[in-house]
């Protein structure tokens, strides 16, 4: 045991002086995620479609001491993420770690959803997870090391009810991980699939709803920032963080999510009527209810109180700054 656990501290990836480029960086558990790194003493290169708090993000991280590259770019675009690549490497002349990070969510009753939903999910979280690992993986051939982490979901083991277009993508990007995991290793180059349950990352107000929003709303912003069910996002960061330097085949976040897995795993058929159980229990809608809304234009007094252990987390991370969802 002595003689193992050796061999893994001496494996385990020091991240001060090291390249990270995190998608979807600024804000949210992208931000925490961040913000640990550069505790660690690693340059970053951060990302995200929205200007204004991918600039936020990149001063909060620079008066933390890091030397910060923050670059506009839309992850499901793929010449764009060939570009914000080039611009790492032109930047720091290597990069070392790979964080997917970048997603939406869109939360609402299978009725309600659009074609379009499931293309932005899988945009997103699919094809802008695989773009930027396709465009570094040849610096990392090239250096004989490197390490990608895919941040996956629970919701890409289990399908939780109405989060279809998200737990579809999220499938996809776990069996992406999954397989290149087996096929890189060979190559020095590890790859961690993360499955996290719920985070009080403050993502609750930036993602999209659908149906009798308000109520949805408020069912997914109490279950996403209540204690007894979420974890704080700077213990996942930590967690995160921690896995990828070790190199990890995977890591799942919260006992909860644990417990969950293990158990669709020993009886699938168990968990997919008991979650159809709970389907019975949440907002239904009409087929002609397919309007999105974010989560700030749903709310009420009653949600806003029931979020409230979120509301402190949505300031530290930076979700108040615009309206969409990474």
């Amino acid at each position: 045991m002595g003689i193992r656990r050796g061999v893994r501290r001496s494996q385990t990836l020091r991240l001060a002086g090291r390249v990270v480029l995190i998608t979807g960086g600024s804000r949210g558990l992208g931000l925490a995620i961040a913000q640990e790194c550069a505790r660690q003493g690693a340059y970053l290169a951060i990302c995200a479609r929205q200007a204004e708090p991918l600039e936020l993000a990149r001063q909060r991280l620079a008066e933390m001491g890091a030397d910060v590259l923050a670059v506009p770019c839309d992850v499901g675009e793929q010449e764009q993420v060939e570009r914000l690549v080039e611009q790492v490497i032109a930047r720091f002349g290597r990069i070392d770690m790979l964080i997917n990070n970048a997603g939406i969510i869109i939360v609402g009753p299978q009725q309600t959803m659009t074609t379009q939903d499931y293309v932005d999910a899988m945009q997103s979280m699919f094809w802008g997870t695989l773009y930027p690992t396709l465009a570094v993986l040849p610096f990392m051939r090239a250096q004989k090391s490197g390490h990608i982490v895919m941040i996956t979901s629970i919701g890409g083991k289990v399908s939780v009810p109405h989060l279809l277009p998200y737990s579809s993508a999220k499938f996809a990007t776990l069996g992406f991980s999954e397989g290149l995991h087996t096929e890189l290793a060979r190559e020095g180059i590890r790859v961690t699939s993360v499955v996290p349950g719920l985070m009080r990352t403050g993502s609750h107000l930036n993602a999209f709803v659908k149906g009798q929003h308000r109520k949805e709303y408020a069912w997914f912003g109490f279950l996403g920032t209540f204690p007894l069910s979420s974890t704080s996002a700077a213990s996942a960061a930590r967690q995160i963080v921690r896995a990828a330097c070790q190199g990890k085949a995977e890591l799942i976040i919260t006992p909860q999510a644990q417990l969950l897995a293990r158990l669709h795993g020993l009886c699938p058929g168990f968990t997919i009527h008991l979650l159809s159980l709970v389907n019975r229990l949440l907002p239904s809608a009409s087929p002609t209810e397919v309007q999105r809304q974010t989560g700030q234009a749903s709310r009420t007094g009653m949600s806003t109180w029931l979020t409230m252990p979120g509301e402190s987390a949505a300031q530290r991370y930076n979700q108040l700054a615009n309206r969409e969802s990474e």
